[in-house]
């Protein structure tokens, strides 16, 4: 066998070996995935966000092959950064925080305005977007809604905060998380997708922003504060007008 005859067997030989380990590494990278969607156990996740991230289209035609929606991949994705940047986030106040909503969300009635960094949302209350403003800036959060993907890249160079929730589909939400894994990112999927009127579980967010504890701890301090002045009305001998 001549000397080049063997180079392209040998080079022959490597490629398949490659694709060999490649698919290896996929099907290792979805089974961990599948594991996590449906069992809640996170294995070796920096494994899975590095599959995730450097073999996403392979990926994606392998889960079509096994005849799944490849939005698992997706949905993987969004998980393993949901539970590994967790205690992150729980960690940054919310003042420091930023909520960053689709603007497929809004109503067909909308007449909110667009500005630079997105929609300026007017609480007409027909849509979920309002009821979760009028819910998380109080507690501090500051929340954008966004008609495109360049909008988020405004907000990120024209703001400062360490963290950040997004509600999007699959795709534009595993990308932006991925885009903005410096940010300790949570992701809330849209509960039905398109490109008009979407829909959103409310109580998902608000627990994702802690929105509940939130409360139950306002709701201890006005306990404490009234508790406090009966104590100073009981001493003074004064009985609380009625």
């Amino acid at each position: 066998m001549l000397l080049h005859e063997q180079a392209f067997q040998l080079i022959g030989e490597v490629v398949i070996l490659l694709i060999c380990l490649l698919v290896v590494i996929l099907i290792i990278g979805l089974i961990l995935g599948i594991v996590l969607v449906r069992r809640n156990k996170l294995l070796f996740p920096s494994l899975i966000i590095f599959i995730v991230n450097v073999f996403y289209s392979p990926l994606k035609s392998l889960v079509n092959l096994l005849g799944l929606d490849d939005a698992l991949v997706d949905n993987i994705g969004i998980e393993v950064r949901n539970k590994v940047n967790k205690h992150r986030f729980e960690m940054i106040p919310p003042e420091e925080k930023i909520i960053v909503l689709p603007h497929c969300l809004r109503s067909a009635h909308c007449e909110a305005s667009l500005k630079e960094t997105g929609i300026k949302c007017t609480y007409c209350g027909k849509c979920a977007i309002g009821i979760i403003k009028e819910k998380a800036e109080p507690m501090g959060y500051r929340v954008f809604i966004v008609p495109g993907s360049s909008f988020v890249k405004k907000i990120v160079q024209q703001n400062r905060f360490k963290a950040v929730v997004g509600v999007a589909c699959h795709v534009d939400l595993n990308q932006t998380m991925m885009v903005l894994e410096d940010f300790a990112p949570q992701g809330v999927l849209l509960s039905t997708s398109g490109c008009f009127e979407t829909k959103v579980d409310i109580s998902k967010v608000l627990e994702t922003i802690g929105y509940y504890e939130y409360r139950k701890e306002q709701k201890g301090k006005k306990d404490t504060e009234s508790i406090n002045i009966e104590t100073i009305d009981d001493d003074l001998d004064i009985k609380p007008s009625k």
